[in-house]
């Protein structure tokens, strides 16, 4: 994904408004990523500028969101069910990628420097961090 500043740069608004022409077009099918590069004539690394800077000007308008499924690729939602089933995909999947930082990163690194300061403030920070996840992911769950 491209950089703050390069999402708002008068290219990427361009890439925007190519991507939602397309996507407008292909409603509500939606379309993959590679048939969203091949209709809208946009480089892959302009089609995923185009998408981020329009992830931004859809939050900032307050516009239908844009979700990917695998079924659909890209395309605008206004089904509630269907946007809180992508939501809850996308928080597990940032839940299970903090996880593994945790076990992966974290666990290994207190493991080698049990008594280190730095170790205590993150293992601080982290277990109220994996606090709110088990609350979260109860709630998803339910």
């Amino acid at each position: 994904m491209p950089r703050a500043f390069a999402r708002r740069s008068p290219a990427a608004q361009r890439h925007a408004d190519t991507v939602r022409f397309v996507l407008f077009e292909a409603r509500p099918a939606g379309l993959t990523f590679n048939q969203l590069v091949r209709s809208s004539e946009l480089s892959p690394y302009q089609a995923r500028s185009g998408l981020a800077c329009l992830r931004d000007t859809i939050a900032e308008r307050g516009w239908p969101p844009l979700i990917w499924t695998r079924p659909d690729g890209y395309k605008f939602c206004s089904d509630p069910a269907e946007l809180q089933a992508y939501e809850v995909a996308i928080i597990r999947e940032k839940l299970t990628e903090i996880r593994r930082f945790i076990t992966g990163v974290v666990a290994p690194h207190a493991a080698l420097q049990p008594k280190g300061r730095w170790i205590k403030h993150l293992n601080t920070q982290l277990s109220s961090v994996e606090s709110t996840l088990d609350v979260i992911a109860d709630y998803i769950d339910a």
